[in-house]
């Protein structure tokens, strides 16, 4: 059986392909991580279709589902077997903001990565937000918003999480106006404008190389 063909089916968004691969590669007694990266191997192909703009949104929430569907199959043949992740990174929308698709991207395309992703949701109150750093020890925190109006609630979290005294993480904030100035008065390390730049600024802060 060729598993490469795990790959391309999600990046074409075949999803009975993808299942039906999954299904005869479990079948065969293939190590189920091995289709896990395959199917890794397959979302950073997504992201990179969207940044050039070959891929749109809707594509997007389609391979989502499809990636959705293939961990649902994997997942219970991965009980004991350890799964190497480049780090972990905590995510939620700010206090006041209960929008979540652009975050629900930004968390399919990590874990599509190799990240391990703490979603925290929606309306996420600072407390909440620093005591997942606390426990979780993430090496980058991510922070949703779209209402202008939650713009001090952003920063009001980036400074309870260094007012905790975790300045060892790094924060990155995005939202469909968040731009440099946005970047200054929250006091964040990185911002972006797209789903797919999560990735990137993930892989700078964890020192992942491009293979």
């Amino acid at each position: 059986m060729n598993i490469e063909e795990l790959t391309n089916g999600l990046v074409e968004l075949q999803g009975e392909k993808v299942t039906g691969i999954i299904n005869d590669a479990l079948r065969e007694g293939i190590n189920p991580l091995e289709l896990v990266e395959k199917l890794q191997k397959g979302m950073v192909m997504i992201g990179e279709k969207f940044s050039r703009g070959e891929y749109f949104l809707s594509e997007l929430i389609m391979s989502g589902e499809i990636m959705k569907e293939a961990m649902a199959i994997i997942e219970p043949k991965l009980a004991g077997v350890t799964q190497e992740t480049k780090g972990t990174v905590v995510i939620g929308t700010v206090r006041g903001d209960i929008h979540d698709l652009g975050k629900n991207i930004v968390v399919m395309l990590l874990k599509g990565s190799g990240y391990h992703v703490i979603d925290l949701g929606v309306d996420v109150p600072e407390a909440k937000v620093v005591q997942a750093v606390q426990e979780h020890k993430p090496g980058l925190l991510g922070l949703s918003v779209l209402l202008t109006g939650c713009q001090d609630a952003m920063k009001e979290t980036i400074s309870a999480v260094k007012a905790a005294g975790l300045t060892d993480v790094k924060v990155l904030i995005g939202g469909n106006y968040v731009d440099e100035k946005v970047l200054e008065f929250c006091g964040a390390d990185y911002f972006g404008k797209s789903a797919d730049e999560a990735v990137t600024v993930a892989d700078q802060v964890f020192g992942v190389s491009k293979k």
